[in-house]
């Protein structure tokens, strides 16, 4: 599968998180180490959902830039 995933700039670092599943989240340094976070992140969320017995979401999010005048 693959999940879109939103990385933003926080006042000391980078964060990211995915909007098909609430509550994924993760930290770094830098967009690389947040980038590794991230999809760590997601395997070990999706692996709690299997173990629950809960089918991991079918990614639904589109991610589009768009340009407006500055």
């Amino acid at each position: 599968m693959r999940y879109a995933i939103v990385i933003e700039k926080a006042a000391g670092n980078f964060s990211a998180y995915v909007p098909d599943l609430p509550g994924c989240i993760a930290t770094g340094n830098s967009i690389k180490e947040v980038s590794k976070e991230i999809k760590e992140a997601i395997d070990f969320h999706l692996a709690g959902m299997r173990e629950d017995g809960i089918a991991p979401p079918v990614p639904q999010s589109h991610v589009e830039y768009v340009e407006v005048a500055a």
